[in-house]
């Protein structure tokens, strides 16, 4: 069923794992996408994979003038659009006696800053009526060793999504959190410089909190933001889904 057909939308960290299967997801279900990558090689990679419908725009979401390039392109080729995932982060692993300046600003700076003005200078294009979706995470509320400055930026972002709708309700704009548990993406293994055995020894650790016995994929988190973005949630506003395997909830 193409619920998005006719519909413009923006993921950001569209390049590879969850912004890559939502990308898809929205095309598949009828949209037009703006994808955005720090990469330009991974980027061109994720648009062939998706396809059709979809325009890649280079950018990092810490960069202000990066974000106006992509919004130019947006109000250029379609002039408004309807949904927007802002789901660019970064996530790094530290202990709190190691924590560092630029540890706590780099994720700041993206994940809070950056997505704060993402969807600031979107409000200009988004129409009335659409649909914003955060990407969370469940670490926003569970302690995990070794994240506390990733934690806090996911909280903030959960906050931003309560006071958000609260800002929005005037145009009638929806704000939702999507929040996944473990899902082993390019990200995730990213974070372990590309040793296999710690990523698995991670996700080995984790297994035993999920009552599913099982991570997730980056499509089944998808399906989840393509529930927030589209009328099938046209009453739900301000929310966190979480998409965990029951992790965060037992």
């Amino acid at each position: 069923m193409e619920k998005f057909a006719g519909k413009v939308v923006v993921v950001t960290g569209g390049s590879t794992g969850i912004g890559l299967a939502s990308a898809q997801r929205f095309v598949q279900e009828g949209a037009y996408v703006f994808i955005t990558g720090r990469r330009q090689a991974e980027l061109d990679a994720a648009a062939k994979t998706i396809g059709r419908n979809v325009t890649g725009v280079q950018g990092d979401v810490a960069n202000p003038a990066d974000l106006d390039r992509l919004y130019e392109t947006v109000k250029r080729e379609k002039d408004s659009f309807d949904v927007l995932f802002a789901n660019a982060g970064i996530f790094e692993f530290l202990p709190l006696d190691q924590v560092t300046d630029d540890h706590f600003d780099r994720q700041f700076a993206v994940n809070v800053k950056g997505l704060l003005h993402t969807v600031q200078k979107a409000l200009p294009l988004l129409k009335d009526g659409s649909s914003i979706v955060l990407n969370a995470s469940i670490v926003a509320t569970m302690g995990i060793e070794g994240t506390s400055v990733y934690s806090a930026t996911k909280a903030a972002v959960r906050s931003f999504a309560r006071t958000w709708s609260m800002d929005l309700r005037s145009r009638g704009i929806r704000v939702n959190a999507v929040s996944p548990g473990p899902v082993p993406t390019e990200g995730f293994h990213g974070m372990f410089g590309g040793d296999q055995a710690q990523a698995d020894a991670m996700i080995g650790g984790m297994l035993p909190r999920i009552p599913m016995g099982r991570v997730g994929t980056p499509d089944e988190v998808a399906k989840a933001v393509s529930f927030l973005a589209s009328d099938d949630s046209s009453w739900i506003t301000g929310m966190d889904l979480t998409v965990d395997g029951g992790m965060s909830h037992i």
